[in-house]
């Protein structure tokens, strides 16, 4: 049986979001994201040209016909910049289910989450569908469901960095109290990052920079793209239990 996930009523086949910056140039991302097998694709409305024809244009290499747009707030640091922004995303592409987040400052570009909550709170009185980049907390993540946010995506490193998930013990909180879709959202840096994040019960995962900075990113799109299905199907068939000693593969009794 197909296994899908939902957000927000809408229904996608694959668990990974891909981003649309860092690339050399568009046609090389549109590779990438062709190999990613992603579905949705993640762009900085404050970065990325997606409505100036006098410009190169994202939409003429990666189709918003085919493919999700997910616009998001990269480089916002108020809840006003936030919310500015997808107003002027959603006048241009129509967009209501976005990504949001909101940074606290520029070294870490860890999430403010008392401005987080704030423009979370805002968007959803405003008809958007925000999925919420946020700290690994699994109290703020709480708070942010019971905002209105569609989707929490806790990081698992700081963006960009490529560390790995840092602390799977509160990702894990988060997936076994959410309502809602988890994703986790920055810090993947290789394929073993993203099974991870999928074999703790995460419903998908967003990445970009591991994508995009790879020395061969098409071949990297689909690495994470085997990474992300083969930890799901992990997660779905359930691992094996630790034990502290040896347990033989075959019974010690009755040998010859």
């Amino acid at each position: 049986m197909e296994d899908r996930w939902e957000v927000a009523g809408r229904s996608f086949t694959s668990r990974l979001i891909v981003g649309t910056g860092k690339y050399k140039d568009f046609e090389q991302n549109a590779a990438a994201v062709e190999a990613s097998g992603a579905e949705i694709v993640t762009v900085a409305v404050r970065r990325v040209n997606i409505s100036d024809p006098g410009q190169p244009l994202l939409t003429d290499h990666i189709d918003p016909k085919r493919y999700t747009y997910l616009p998001n707030t990269a480089g916002c640091f108020t809840a006003e910049d936030a919310i500015r922004t997808l107003r002027l995303a959603r006048e241009a592409g129509g967009w209501d289910l976005v990504k949001l987040e909101v940074l606290g400052e520029a070294k870490t570009l860890y999430p403010d989450m008392r401005e987080t909550l704030r423009a979370t709170e805002i968007l959803v009185r405003e008809g958007f569908l925000p999925m919420v980049y946020c700290v690994d907390d699994p109290i703020a993540a709480r708070q942010l469901e019971e905002a209105g946010a569609v989707a929490i995506m806790p990081l698992g490193a700081p963006i960009g960095s490529g560390l790995g998930i840092q602390n799977r013990v509160t990702i894990r909180l988060i997936v076994e109290g959410a309502n809602v879709p988890v994703l986790v959202d920055a810090g993947v840096g290789t394929a073993s990052d993203a099974s991870v994040a999928m074999e703790l019960g995460c419903d998908g995962v967003l990445m970009n920079t591991a994508i995009a900075e790879a020395k061969d990113p098409i071949l990297m799109a689909r690495a994470m793209k085997l990474a992300v299905e083969g930890g799901r199907l992990a997660y779905l068939a359930g691992r094996m239990g630790q034990r502290r000693y040896a347990d033989p593969s075959s019974p010690l009794a009755g040998l010859i």
